[in-house]
């Protein structure tokens, strides 16, 4: 890419406009941290065996499912509620946003999720935080796997649902995405986690200093996004390109910022 076009694609990612969007995914993701993150904590707080405890499992994936739909719902019509840093790589692979403009999008996610760990280590007096990690009957390679098929079938909705041809669905879009990320952690919370979000396993495992099976939480997600983009961009939309807007408008929920 011409010096030019490098430049002028990074202006468009310092506008007044995309700066809302950072601070957007940064407010949203925060807040899906604190509830994903500290739901753990809650659980291993009330109940003395968390770990072996069905109800813990359901808390945790309420949680997620609950605070998930929230924020993309309050972050939607602001940068398009990724919340995620595989969906903002997917997005930014299929030519959806900028390449300037998703590296300020992870920048956000990611402060966002150390932020909201150190916020709650440090209100709770010190409390442990929970990082993701896989059980041992799992192997790294088996763990990154399921969580690429996790991270799939999360992304796969995020597109659907925010696929112009189903507007009807309107504000349930992220209910849908919500509920297939808290079916995901009741799948797969004794395995892996069920983590499907790069950002929220990298700000736990930091603030708890162990970045053990870390690369899991990140190719896994990450291969998963990109896989569910280009199958929904190359499959679905193409196959029927007359009946959608020009792509530069579909940013998941909404227009998004425009890069």
């Amino acid at each position: 890419m011409a010096p030019s076009a490098l430049a002028a694609r990074f202006g468009e990612s310092v506008t007044k406009s995309a700066l809302r969007s950072y601070l957007a995914e940064f407010i949203s993701t925060f807040f899906f941290v604190i509830a994903a993150v500290g739901s753990a904590m809650s659980s291993r707080k009330m109940l003395p065996d968390a770990m072996e405890e069905p109800a813990a499992l359901v808390v945790v994936a309420v949680a997620n499912a609950f605070a998930l739909s929230s924020a993309i719902y309050i972050a939607g019509n602001i940068s398009g509620g990724h919340v995620n840093p595989a969906v903002t790589f997917a997005m930014a692979i299929g030519g959806r946003i900028s390449v300037p403009t998703a590296i300020f999008y992870w920048i956000s996610q990611m402060l966002a999720s150390i932020m909201a760990c150190i916020l709650l280590k440090g209100t709770t007096a010190g409390q442990a935080v929970p990082s993701f990690a896989i059980s041992q009957e799992m192997t790294g390679f088996g763990s990154s796997i399921l969580e690429g098929v996790l991270t799939f079938a999360l992304v796969y909705t995020v597109y659907a649902t925010g696929d112009p041809r189903n507007s009807p669905l309107g504000a349930t879009g992220p209910i849908m995405v919500g509920f297939v990320a808290g079916a995901g952690v009741l799948a797969t919370g004794p395995l892996t986690g069920g983590s499907m979000n790069p950002a929220c396993a990298f700000g736990s495992a930091l603030v708890a200093g162990s970045f053990r099976n870390q690369a899991v939480y990140w190719i896994g997600p990450l291969v998963g996004a990109m896989a569910a983009g280009l199958l929904y961009d190359n499959a679905m939309i193409a196959s029927q390109a007359q009946d959608l807007p020009p792509p530069a408008v579909i940013r998941g929920f909404s227009e998004g910022v425009r890069a």
